[in-house]
């Protein structure tokens, strides 16, 4: 099995004009997670920017096989804190169940979403585990 943690410290302050400022940490474990389609740039940081009650905002990624076997990947998120973030802030990806051959890589879409009924949370983090299954 091959795994990749995301770590997204997602820190956000809901001000007078509900918005929500954030940036994440990205860790890989045996995958590698680049910034650019040559996979040549190592990802270690996201800022998601600022985002809106109600808005979505998207992060583009490459998730590489760096192992000699063909994998399937999956994604779940892990360490809600508050836990309660969970559900009115959602992360999403556009690779679950993708395949990829040994050396592969792929372009994956990470979602992050704030519902438009958010309230009572200022600062949120979540880890976001991606795996590769051979």
């Amino acid at each position: 099995m091959v795994g990749l943690i995301l770590t997204v410290t997602t820190a956000g302050l809901l001000s007078v004009s509900q918005t929500v400022s954030s940036t994440g940490t990205v860790t890989a474990v045996n995958v590698g997670v680049y910034s650019d389609s040559q996979c040549t740039q190592t990802l270690t940081n996201i800022n998601w920017g600022t985002i809106s009650p109600g808005n979505s905002v998207t992060y583009t990624i490459y998730v590489k096989n760096t192992g000699n076997t063909p994998i399937t990947l999956s994604m779940t998120k892990t360490g809600w804190n508050p836990a309660n973030a969970d559900g009115p802030i959602t992360v999403t990806w556009n690779k679950e169940g993708t395949s990829l051959s040994a050396g592969q890589s792929t372009a994956a879409t990470l979602t992050l979403t704030v519902s438009s009924g958010i309230s009572g949370i200022t600062t949120f983090s979540v880890n976001i585990v991606i795996t590769g299954t051979g």
